[in-house]
């Protein structure tokens, strides 16, 4: 823990925002430094900043008052950080903010974002050749956007070098807890996450439970009926013959059909598609994982587990546990 004659030294974090900002962008990574400082001597001076230093409305129709104004910060903070929110592309697209972001984070120890706040930290070249994450929702359109960039799509953070990205809303708080595992051990991360009733942070490589991702759907026509098929009844025989013989192909051609238009092969859509349809059995009903696995297509309780700690990061049980509807 890095001190000053005796005493905890403060970091800096100045956190980006602009109209349009989702509220829980900015007040999970307020609260969980806030708390750091109150658990201990976590030293941390955390500012909002926007062009101009003014106040900013929030997705909540809330307004925030800011500390600084992004263009007159002279000093690059410790951390930068970027919110999210639906003024996401007009914030990526005002080229003062981005300049300014670039500046401070070319100084700054550490460039964060939280969701959408991806897109302006890509906007300034900071993403390129880096891997990085955002709100499952919008990582089609960050990759189609940004060639340069390598987004992971399931993930709740990605940490490459200095840059480090989140995935939607709460994963904030995660991404926080980690950097102040970072700063000030997993004992005071722990009491924080503790005391704001949240898991001490999910790991960064844990799915978004949120959703299942996938490609874009096709436009229409028989390929399109088919995934359908597939969605609304994973306990039919999903396999590559089947359904190549549905849509009269040959295998070898359905595989790279399907693989072109939905970006995934068969087997994988498949196996993604029925660990989707145990997820909403696991959160509505109290049906057993063994009656689940059956009714979604999978051979054994066995293949579901395996399937689904690939594509949710935990076993159904886990998962049923934190997520089952009361």
């Amino acid at each position: 823990m890095a001190t000053v004659s005796g005493k905890v030294e403060t970091r800096d974090v100045l956190i980006v925002v602009y109209d349009g900002v989702q509220l829980l962008d900015v007040a999970g990574p307020l609260d969980v430094f806030g708390r750091a400082a109150s658990e201990a001597e976590a030293g941390y001076r955390v500012r909002l900043a926007s062009l101009g230093g003014r106040s900013v409305s929030t997705s909540a129709d809330a307004h925030l008052g800011v500390s600084a104004d992004l263009a007159r910060v002279r000093k690059p903070p410790d951390t930068l950080m970027v919110a999210g929110g639906r003024g996401y592309a007009e914030a990526a697209a005002d080229r003062d903010l981005v300049r300014h972001v670039r500046r401070l984070s070319a100084g700054a120890r550490r460039t964060g974002s939280v969701c959408t706040g991806a897109f302006v930290l890509a906007e300034a070249g900071l993403l390129d050749g880096r891997r990085a994450t955002t709100h499952w929702a919008f990582c089609s359109e960050l990759a189609a956007g940004y060639p340069a960039v390598t987004v992971q799509p399931d993930a709740i953070y990605v940490r490459d070098g200095a840059v480090v990205t989140s995935a939607g809303v709460t994963a904030g708080i995660d991404l926080t807890l980690s950097l102040l595992e970072d700063d000030f051990g997993p004992e005071l991360a722990r009491a924080v996450a503790k005391f704001l009733v949240v898991f001490m942070q999910r790991p960064g490589g844990q799915s978004q439970f949120s959703t299942w991702i996938r490609g874009e759907p096709p436009l229409g026509g028989a390929l399109r009926e088919l995934v359908e098929a597939i969605d609304a009844h994973p306990a039919d025989d999903l396999s590559v013959p089947a359904l190549a013989a549905r849509l009269g192909m040959s295998r070898r051609h359905f595989s790279r059909v399907f693989s072109q238009q939905m970006g995934t092969s068969p087997g994988a859509y498949v196996e993604r598609a029925r660990v989707a349809a145990a997820r909403a059995l696991l959160e509505s009903t109290s049906d057993s994982v063994d009656t689940i696995a059956g009714q979604c297509g999978f051979g054994t309780v066995e293949t579901m587990r395996r399937a689904f700690v690939r594509e949710a990061g935990v076993s159904p049980a886990a998962y049923r546990d934190r997520f089952r509807r009361g």
